[in-house]
């Protein structure tokens, strides 16, 4: 980027420079160039040099950021045309300034007659930079673009092959099937019932999950079973807490966006004894749905880097960062034990 912008003002001085060569071969009085004068190099520098760079980069730092990349079209085109007019009339001001102190040459001499079209040249000279600027910075988005997106496509591969694979954890397959088997001598019918909620998790993890979107209700109820099949492995079932709030009604969410965290909390969880060990809320408004996850009692603090069987929480930011971009926020506290994960992220209907 550096380099783009000193070979576009390398090029600028020399075509100020050829300009000024042509005028001191073919521009004579009294049979000598005019322009051999040093105030009339200095009058030609700050002529065309000044104003170029505060619309070069007037445009390229302030109006494109501000305006364009955000389609204010009407702000962005006034703003421009005061920009222009500034750089013209702070030239002129330069000029007029080194008149004064006898370093070039002046703009005043016969008032406002010359003053002003050179002073509307000026600013045209700035504009015209200007587009030069929006040009550049446009092309230097657009490739900055392509690049992140081509890092968080590959990102994307690497995250999703992670999330394939943690939804099957065989540690909790084991468990659950064991846990069923179990009860499946004590009682039958409820052995049962926590069969068919493991069958619908495997067919929302083989089927649902293929989607770009799915329903609410579905994500929901997927998480709804999944707690329930960790509560028949502990004689304290109320050690786990589900609050859901608001409705869930013709709402869609990329899936398996919370079921991560909820799995960190219980394999992170040392305390199975005490109710509400495990808090899960998930408050539903009109725009978004705000997602608590907290674990009073965790036997470590959650690493950042993937364990087997699950997600790390960098590789499940980075999994929301590519599906939400700066559209959600997510903030995670690990305070004397007690872990929390706060997620907000937009609501699709």
């Amino acid at each position: 980027m550096v380099l783009l912008h000193f070979g576009y003002w390398i090029l600028y001085l020399l075509l100020i420079s050829l300009v000024i060569a042509c005028l001191q071969i073919g521009t004579k009085f009294n049979n000598h160039p005019v322009f051999t004068s040093s105030k009339f190099i200095f009058f030609i520098t700050v002529f065309a040099v000044v104003p170029a760079v505060i619309g070069f980069y007037g445009h390229y730092v302030i109006l494109f950021t501000r305006y364009l990349s955000h389609k204010k079209f009407v702000l962005f085109f006034i703003s421009a045309i005061l920009l222009a007019n500034f750089a013209g009339l702070f030239s002129a001001f330069l000029l007029t300034l080194m008149y004064t102190y006898h370093v070039g040459v002046g703009i005043m001499h016969d008032g406002f007659t010359s003053a002003i079209p050179i002073t509307l040249l000026m600013a045209f000279i700035a504009f015209l930079n200007g587009l030069v600027g929006l040009v550049m910075k446009g092309f230097i988005t657009w490739y900055g673009d392509i690049k992140l997106k081509e890092d968080l496509n590959r990102k994307n591969y690497e995250i999703e092959l992670a999330l394939v694979k943690s939804q099957i954890d065989p540690h909790f397959l084991f468990n659950t099937i064991n846990n069923i088997d179990v009860l499946i001598q004590m009682d039958a019918v409820k052995a049962s019932a926590y069969l068919n909620k493991l069958s619908g998790m495997m067919r929302f993890m083989l089927y649902q999950t293929k989607t770009e979107k799915i329903p609410l209700q579905q994500e929901l109820a997927y998480i709804q079973q999944y707690v329930a099949l960790q509560q028949i492995r502990v004689s304290n079932a109320n050690f786990v807490q589900v609050l859901i709030h608001g409705s869930a009604t013709n709402c869609t969410v990329h899936p398996m966006v919370f079921i991560p965290f909820i799995e960190n909390a219980f394999k992170h969880n040392t305390d199975t004894i005490n109710d509400n060990a495990i808090n899960i809320q998930f408050n539903i408004q009109p725009q978004c749905i705000a997602f608590t996850c907290t674990n009073a009692n965790t036997l470590e603090a959650v690493t950042t880097k993937p364990k087997v069987g699950g997600l790390g929480n960098e590789l499940i930011q980075k999994r929301l960062a590519l599906l939400y971009g700066k559209t959600h926020s997510i903030h995670i506290n690990h305070v004397n034990g007690n872990y929390q994960v706060q997620l907000i992220i937009p609501i699709h209907a």
